[in-house]
């Protein structure tokens, strides 16, 4: 089964979330800003790590982008029922 390892921030509104991205962009650390700003307690915690996954496990729009990814891509923000994630592929 295909495993893949990534991590992300989550938050409440679009708009915070293209903030993040645009704050990515601008040279800041994914993992600072997962700490600072997602809703994600666990895995704010650890730079937004999530660990490794199989498909699945997460929800769909969440995994339909996430293996989509390269390694070291970020996306644009994703939408699910928890909120806009921005997801980093760490492997």
């Amino acid at each position: 089964m295909n495993k893949i390892k990534c991590s992300h921030i989550l938050v409440e509104k679009q708009s915070q979330a293209l903030d993040a991205l645009a704050r990515i962009k601008n040279g800041e650390k994914f993992g600072k800003l997962a700490k600072e700003l997602s809703i994600d307690g666990g895995s704010a915690k650890r730079d937004g790590n999530l660990g490794y996954f199989t498909k699945g496990k997460m929800v769909k729009p969440f995994e339909d982008v996430a293996f989509q990814l390269q390694i070291g891509q970020i996306s644009d923000p994703v939408k699910s029922e928890f909120g806009y994630h921005i997801i980093k592929r760490l492997g």
